[in-house]
């Protein structure tokens, strides 16, 4: 185990301490006149984390966001050598980072397998948390394959260790004193440890360190859809008779999926004869093709499974999403509040068409829907106009469930919504 710390220059904007307003009486004026900044000038942001080394010379894995736009890297050893290290590669998408120090013959981890933990196993964190050096915390494996929102890319370890700033970027252990996972973040509503700590599985973390050493970064497929989970009430309204694969809530233009022909409301039940059992499991198929390589994926479309092929490319920077304005409309027997999008809006929005979510009752809003959402689509079919949308909605059977294709704050997800009998 390695302790990091690390500096980088920021101006008042990134770094700005709250600051009361005070009478110039009061007791604490002169306090906070003589040790908060007179004005804009740069600061040096200090940042403590931990890490680990996995070769003898001097290769050290962390956490990305320790490292990433530093203006430099303390690596401090067990036996209080400091190095300065180089940073090799980061990946922000699994929050993993490769740095070295000019150094030999150290003494490296053993790493071990993720597979092979058990829930409810031992496991031990190892780091510095709130600057207390090698400080270690033990507690119980408390879920496996973990999917967190927005970390598409890593199905974490789930323990209940504690966890605090300081540990990122440590080994998490086993009892048989092998790393099984980099501990790197909590859940918390206080920002402190609530019993809710997640570690990037180590076989995870080493595919992207070999990366990282041999090209400086990570390359990755790209398909060009954006999926969600398919819930029960999702595979009913979708005629599926098991809740399983990932349902397609947008194909990008242009993308290796829109000329493969995928559509909005294709569920992906298989790729190259792997069935796909969670939306996670997809990401993390298309994520590890190489870039050239040539998946059948098996679909279900309007209630029948077809064969769709496509070749994968290297993934593209992310792209910025842009949110509505709400307008006005009346209620429909969904209890929804409806308006046409403008075409400013559509074009702000970058989307073809769409039904502004005015306000929300009834069914509507027992399933889920919000006031500011966007409609793009009942089940498979795009709608642009409220008659279109009565139209399929008048067709639904009473008490019968529909999916209604939703943009939400720059999101894309299908909301199954029941019809009242």
């Amino acid at each position: 185990m390695v302790n990091i710390g690390t500096a980088r220059t920021v101006g008042d904007s990134e770094f700005e301490p709250e600051i009361p307003e005070l009478s110039p009486d009061d007791p604490l004026s002169e306090f906070f006149r003589r040790f908060a900044p007179p004005g804009p000038h740069e600061h040096q942001a200090r940042n403590l984390g931990s890490g680990f080394i996995i070769s003898d010379d001097g290769y050290i894995l962390t956490n990305a966001h320790l490292v990433a736009d530093v203006g430099e890297a303390t690596v401090k050893l067990l036996d209080k050598r400091e190095f300065k290290a180089k940073v090799i590669g980061v990946d922000q998408r699994t929050d993993l980072a490769l740095i070295k120090i000019d150094a030999k013959a150290l003494r490296q981890v053993t790493i071990g397998d993720p597979s092979k933990l058990e829930v409810g196993e031992w496991v031990a964190a190892i780091g510095s948390p709130f600057g207390f050096e090698n400080s270690v915390t033990a507690g119980i494996v408390s879920a496996k394959g973990r999917v967190l929102p927005d970390e598409s890319y890593v199905a974490f370890i789930q323990t209940d260790v504690a966890v605090n700033p300081g540990n990122s970027g440590g080994p998490l252990f086993n009892l048989r004193g092998e790393v099984v996972g980099i501990n790197s973040m909590i859940l918390s509503g206080s920002g402190g440890y609530m019993g809710l700590s997640f570690a990037i599985p180590i076989d995870v973390a080493m595919k992207v360190a070999a990366e990282l050493r041999a090209h400086g970064k990570v390359v990755r497929g790209f398909l060009g859809i954006r999926i969600q989970e398919v819930t029960p009430d999702l595979a009913v309204s979708f005629g599926l008779k098991n809740a399983a694969g990932a349902l397609v809530v947008l194909v990008e233009k242009p993308s290796p999926a829109e000329k493969a022909g995928f559509m909005v409301g294709d569920i992906i039940l298989k790729v190259d004869g792997k069935t796909i059992e969670a939306s996670n499991d997809l990401l993390q198929v298309i994520a590890g093709a190489a870039p050239g390589a040539s998946l059948k994926f098996e679909v279900w479309r309007r209630g029948a499974a077809r064969e769709l092929t496509a070749t994968i490319v290297e993934v593209p920077p992310e792209r910025p999403h842009v949110a509505a304005e709400p307008q006005e409309r009346r209620v429909n027997r969904l209890g929804l509040v409806l308006r046409e999008l403008t075409p400013g809006q559509r074009e702000d929005l970058a989307i073809a068409g769409g039904l502004f979510v005015r306000g929300v009752s009834g069914p509507a809003s027992k399933a889920g829907i919000q006031q500011g959402d966007v409609i793009l689509a009942v089940n498979e079919t795009r709608v642009e106009l409220i008659a279109e949308f009565n139209k399929l909605l008048g067709k639904a059977a009473p008490g019968s469930s529909i999916a209604l294709l939703v943009l939400r704050r720059g999101s894309l997800l299908y909301v199954p919504v029941r019809l009242p009998n």
